[in-house]
């Protein structure tokens, strides 16, 4: 049996995330050099994103995809690793050949992480903070959101449209399932508040959430508001 190493597992991720995009329509460009930072280049909505590919695996109980994202570079004084440093790619973009998916990530929360776990189920420690859940950066889901978007806010924690701020007052936000089950209050809140939300399932629109009633006009001293959670973190919970 083949057994691949590090760099025919990074050729074929690569390989797989240019099938993505191509199948989506996204053109891709390459660096006419290898062992830089940014392994491709994806053009969307009229922007180009410096992308760094990454494979990922499955954990033992195939829950989480685990995803390494140090550096490694092979020295007189043996492998010296390091990490992805703030503004040097735009996004990562993760094949798992043992699942045949792809995901589509923003580079700037991740800077210096060495480890991302994206879970594929509920913890099993019902645990539901702090986790990033794979569906919410499917690579076809992630692109649709960036290619609505006028401008990507790259100072934005994940894809779900709170960071894409758009533009339009009346644009809905865009959020996954996931999403919608674990932050139900929040959401509800918002939509409350006024806000259209669509919900969608593995990238696809499912429905769209509107208030029964008009918003009430703003008190004149507006109460305290958490900051909103982001659903991308380090490495999650396995």
């Amino acid at each position: 049996m083949f057994v691949m190493n590090s760099n025919v597992k990074g050729a074929v991720a690569e390989k797989a995330i240019v099938l993505a995009a191509t199948k989506l329509g996204v053109p891709v460009l390459r660096p006419v050099a290898e062992h830089g930072r940014t392994d491709l280049a994806l053009e969307i909505g009229g922007d180009l994103f410096r992308v760094q590919v990454k494979s990922g695996r499955l954990s033992p109980a195939r829950d989480v995809v685990i995803v390494a994202l140090r550096t490694s570079r092979c020295t007189t004084r043996g492998h010296i690793y390091g990490t992805y440093s703030e503004g040097e790619v735009d996004l990562f973009a993760v094949y798992c050949g043992e699942l045949d998916r792809c995901f589509l990530l923003p580079a700037r929360p991740l800077a210096n992480k060495t480890t991302l776990h994206l879970r594929l189920t509920a913890a099993r420690n019902g645990q539901r903070a702090c986790i990033n859940l794979a569906n919410d950066f499917t690579f076809a889901g992630a692109v649709a959101q960036l290619a609505r978007a006028s401008r990507w806010q790259r100072e934005g924690q994940g894809f779900e449209s709170p960071q894409l701020h758009p533009n339009s007052k009346n644009a809905a936000l865009t959020i996954s399932a996931d999403s919608w089950r674990v932050s139900f209050g929040y959401w509800l809140y918002r939509v409350a508040a006024g806000e259209d939300v669509v919900v969608t399932r593995r990238g696809q629109p499912m429905i769209r959430l509107t208030a029964v009633a008009p918003a009430p006009a703003p008190p004149t001293v507006k109460p305290a508001v958490p900051p909103l959670l982001s659903p991308l973190t380090a490495a999650g919970s396995a």
